[in-house]
């Protein structure tokens, strides 16, 4: 069963890419709030979970995020990072940019060790104020499952205008700042094969990867459950050939199985 999360501070968690995580949650919670509407999101379809809750304000949050991190820093755990995710895009805050300030303040004095990470599809990276914000936090992680329109459409579902060939173009406008996350499954979805761990899918990606620069690439797999049921997890092999291609193309790699 898909899950949502406490709003606006959850965890932390033990991420399978970060570490310790404590999550901060931008969206209400009973419900999702996104640009994109995944086939795989572990929060579920939009439709499915439409939200009846205002967005937490910048001092709920602020409010929040100290009080935990004062507990956290009397009784622990200590957090590798404070992480921007939850039930939908963060950046569709209108107060993510002063959000983020907030968080970094809180940071630098609870636990300056900790990293400050932001899971973005990029769909508001085009807003300069957003993008200022996403260029101050540690890791900058920006959604690209694919190059291929088509598949953009049936798989991420974005609401609105999109074109990958600008998201591209803005993504490279961080000059390295940033770390590419692509999601890559197997299976079928309304009777479609979604399966982009082969080459035809793979090496148009990497070839756009390489004009982004990233400082690093994520990639992963299902891991929890997803809102399709028909969807499957990439298998190890395929993940480590993708890995492999990213390696020899001199670029930092994760893999999360």
């Amino acid at each position: 069963m898909t899950i949502l999360f406490s709003s606006p501070v959850f965890g932390p968690v033990h991420s399978r890419r970060l570490g310790v995580s404590l999550g901060i949650n931008l969206l209400p919670e009973d419900g999702k709030f996104c640009s994109f509407d995944c086939i795989y999101c572990e929060c579920g379809f939009n439709d499915e979970r439409r939200t009846h809750t205002k967005l937490p304000s910048r001092e709920t949050v602020r409010t929040t995020l100290e009080a935990r991190l004062q507990e956290m820093q009397q009784n622990g755990p200590t957090p590798d990072v404070i992480t921007f995710a939850g039930n939908g895009e963060p950046t569709a805050h209108p107060h993510f940019p002063e959000i983020i300030e907030d968080t970094l303040a809180l940071r630098n004095h609870y636990f300056p060790a900790a990293k400050i990470s932001v899971l973005t599809n990029a769909t508001y990276i085009h807003k300069p104020r957003v993008f200022e914000a996403l260029s101050k936090v540690d890791n900058n992680i920006l959604k690209l499952d694919t190059v291929d329109g088509e598949y953009i459409r049936l798989v991420d579902r974005p609401g609105g205008h999109y074109s990958v060939e600008e998201m591209i173009e803005g993504m490279k406008a961080f000059k390295g700042n940033c770390i590419i996350q692509t999601m890559f499954l197997k299976g079928n979805y309304k009777g479609i094969d979604v399966n982009n761990t082969a080459d035809r899918y793979v090496l148009p990606w990497l070839e756009a990867v390489k004009t982004i620069a990233p400082r690093q690439v994520m990639i992963y797999t299902i891991d929890r459950d997803t809102p399709d049921t028909n969807l499957r997890k990439a298998t190890h092999e395929e993940l480590d050939h993708i890995a492999d291609l990213v390696r020899a193309a001199g670029i930092e790699v994760s893999t999360s199985y």
